[in-house]
């Protein structure tokens, strides 16, 4: 099921579209099926859970981590992730920064947009991001590489279209500053309900998990 999933979703994307399989909860051999059918990006929500399963996969592919990143599993998640997406704060950026420092790495990351400016999802307020962004741009062991925003998981996904739009009107922005550190690579928008909305308006990395591996139960991490 997931081999064909991945090739139906893989076949209907325009080009420049990368899709980031949102493994959640997903066994090592789900993960596995999903790269074996072309899936070049899994995202992953808890730094434990990615541990569990990346050493059983054996095929390459890169790993985002797309959850809330607490700041005392910074260490392990430069160590594990090749983009952090979700930074959503400048704490959270230097704690990155002293870890990277002392590996003498440079850590990939995109700043989280709180689009809807929703008191219970995690991210920066528009308003902010710009300012955030340039405070960053002086850390040495951070490159930022775009933005990401959520949008409704359920729901009706035209009500995401002014906030993907915002979104986006920031990247264009922020890249025009022409920042150090500062590459506007990605814009990762959109979830299997929504990323077709996300893609019209913008997005060139969508987070697709239910349409690659099918409905899971929900259980506590």
């Amino acid at each position: 099921m997931i081999k064909e999933n991945v090739k139906r979703l893989l076949g209907e994307l325009p080009e420049g579209v990368t899709v980031l399989a949102a493994a959640k909860q997903r066994s090592a051999d789900e993960i596995s099926e999903a790269i074996k059918a072309g899936i070049r990006i899994i995202g992953e929500n808890y730094v434990q859970e990615t541990l569990r399963v990346i050493n059983e996969v054996q095929e390459k592919a890169k790993w985002h981590f797309i959850g809330h990143l607490q700041t005392n599993k910074v260490k392990k998640a430069i160590d594990t992730f090749d983009l952090i997406e979700s930074v959503d704060s400048l704490k959270l950026a230097k704690e990155i920064e002293k870890c990277c420092k002392r590996r003498d790495k440079i850590m990939p990351i995109s700043i989280e947009v709180n689009s809807g400016e929703e008191n219970q999802k995690s991210g920066v307020a528009p308003k902010d991001v710009v300012q955030l962004i340039r405070e960053m741009s002086s850390l040495d062991y951070i490159k930022v590489m775009g933005l990401m925003t959520m949008g409704p998981r359920f729901g009706d996904p035209e009500e995401s279209r002014p906030y993907f739009r915002k979104t986006r009107e920031l990247f264009e922005q922020i890249k025009d500053f022409d920042l150090p550190s500062v590459e506007m690579k990605w814009l990762s928008m959109g979830m299997t309900n929504s990323y077709k909305v996300a893609i019209e308006e913008g997005a060139n990395l969508v987070r697709i998990g239910t349409r690659i591996f099918g409905e899971r139960e929900e259980r506590h991490n």
